[in-house]
């Protein structure tokens, strides 16, 4: 059972940066791909970011590009979110998933089970 913990949300002017950390266990964690999610008030919940298991390849959903960027470092079991030029509409609780199969290049929402706890980020304009 994968264990997923994030952390590094806040409250932030509009424009400003986050770095948000979610640290995984129970599984081998540099044989998956991770992804970033979030869920807004009243909205569905809504893929940001994905990064292949050894950190070579990254996608982005519309919402991310140019402003978001994901990274890893399987060393510390660990994947991260740094959020840059933040608007209002980036408010929502950030959470990490893993996919459910190894060594795949997880690209869709669909293929990623569910995620930790989150961390709320609050971005006021």
């Amino acid at each position: 059972q994968v264990q997923l913990v994030e952390s590094g949300g806040g409250l932030v002017q509009a424009g400003g940066s986050l770095r948000l950390s979610c640290t995984a266990s129970g599984h081998t964690f540099g044989n998956y791909a991770m992804g970033w999610f979030r869920q807004a008030l009243g909205k569905e919940r809504e893929f940001v970011a994905a990064i292949n298991w050894i950190g070579q390849n990254t996608y982005y959903t519309d919402s991310a590009k140019g402003r978001f960027t994901i990274s890893r470092d399987n060393a510390k079991n660990a994947v991260y979110l740094q959020m840059n030029s933040l608007k209002a509409e980036d408010t929502a609780v950030y959470s990490c998933a893993a996919p459910r199969f190894a060594f795949y290049w997880a690209t869709k929402a669909s293929d990623y089970g569910y995620g930790g706890q989150g961390t709320q980020v609050t971005v006021s304009s």
